[in-house]
């Protein structure tokens, strides 16, 4: 990489963003939306611009905090780096709502829907997070020679990973939001430190994306209707 690759000052949390598995590698391509046609693909699938890139490699399923960074405060679509339009949308898991902002970059309605198709922790096909880093094994993830490469940095220990290690998947929903309604929430007390887009905000639509599955719930309430008929 080059060596004066420049990083803005800003920063953002590293360790809050949902990290996906590696999608499937489909050929189909036709679905991609027009947008994301100078996009570069890998296995036929687009390669979302936030995901970490290093070495020529993409490395699916991550987030490169200074591309999140980035898009948090230019408003640009995490998936074609495009300007957010009249109307932008987020995958918002319950733990988002909590603490009351999403922290990964929004996206255009239409790519949503792509990674929808094709994202496994959003289509369902994952039904945990990764138990190692991907990192670890990815060519991607190995440091370089450049001493002004970031990378040490950005593919160092993720400490979200070990709080999601091996946990069963979120349930994620889309919440479409009017741009004139997009603010940014950051740390108390450390206002260069983003914590992503604020949900404490008007929600035009919520659509639900996957419902992960809970068979200990499940087995609860067969048994709770099963008391009930009784």
């Amino acid at each position: 990489m080059s060596s004066n690759r420049s990083v803005p000052p800003l920063s953002v949390q590293q360790h809050t963003p949902a990290r996906c598995p590696a999608p499937s590698r489909r050929t189909e391509a036709a679905a991609a939306p027009k947008r994301c046609s100078t996009r570069p693909r890998v296995g036929g699938l687009v390669v979302p611009w936030i995901s970490y890139q290093h070495g020529e490699h993409a490395m699916f399923g991550t987030v490169d905090p200074v591309k999140a960074s980035k898009a948090l405060t230019h408003r640009l679509c995490q998936i074609c780096a495009q300007q957010l339009n009249e109307r932008f949308c987020l995958a918002v898991r319950p733990m988002d709502v909590r603490v009351g902002y999403a922290a990964e970059p929004a996206l255009h309605p239409e790519c949503l829907a792509y990674s929808k198709q094709h994202c496994p922790m959003l289509n369902g096909t994952a039904a945990a997070y990764r138990t190692t880093s991907a990192a670890l094994t990815h060519p991607a993830g190995r440091p370089c020679n450049d001493p002004g490469c970031p990378c040490p940095e950005i593919i160092g220990p993720d400490e979200g990973h070990a709080a999601r290690s091996g946990r069963p998947a979120d349930d994620f929903d889309a919440w479409m939001i009017d741009i004139s309604n997009y603010r940014i929430k950051s740390a108390p007390g450390r206002p260069h430190v983003l914590l992503g887009v604020d949900l404490d905000v008007p929600v035009l639509r919520v659509r639900p994306i996957r419902r992960a599955p809970r068979p200990e719930l499940d087995r609860l309430r067969a048994l709770m209707s099963a008391v009930l008929d009784l």
